[in-house]
């Protein structure tokens, strides 16, 4: 299976395979005909916030990455997320659309590294999780000794 990325505003091509909108808002001037999406899961984006942040601070990709990835792990984004593994299973070819001016960082190009075998989001759980509260634990008894 393709994984590819390519902003909303191209034209779709015969070779796109299906075509996952990944943001929240709808892509401002785009009627949703001219899209030609076969699906749009808004809970996949990053929050507001977050959004508003990065683009604010385009320097901070990597931090950008680690908080979004935190966020695929929380509220709807598991169930979304979920529902962008069956597609990928089921289409040989996926393209993931973004409006960013940027194609180089956007939460699409992280959907699609998830997608080819990168780190999937924290989930809370787990050993590493075990261990981050024990040592917060190990810290808040130092203190009160």
């Amino acid at each position: 299976m393709a994984v590819v990325t390519k902003r909303v505003y191209e034209k779709p091509a015969k070779d796109d395979g299906a075509r996952i909108l990944v943001d929240r808002p709808w892509p401002r001037g785009l009627s949703k005909q001219s899209a030609s999406i076969d699906a749009w899961l808004r809970d996949l984006a990053p929050s507001n916030e977050l959004r508003k942040w990065f683009h604010s601070h385009p320097a901070a990709w990597a931090g950008f990455r680690k908080q979004y990835l935190k966020e695929l792990g929380a509220d709807a984004a598991p169930q979304a997320l979920q529902k962008l593994y069956e597609l990928a299973e089921k289409n040989l070819q996926l393209t993931l659309l973004f409006a960013s001016k940027d194609e180089n960082h956007n939460n699409a190009v992280i959907l699609k590294d998830l997608l080819n075998g990168a780190r999937k989001p924290p989930t809370g759980t787990g050993p590493a999780s075990a261990g981050a509260g024990r040592s917060r634990q190990a810290k808040r008894l130092a203190r009160i000794r």
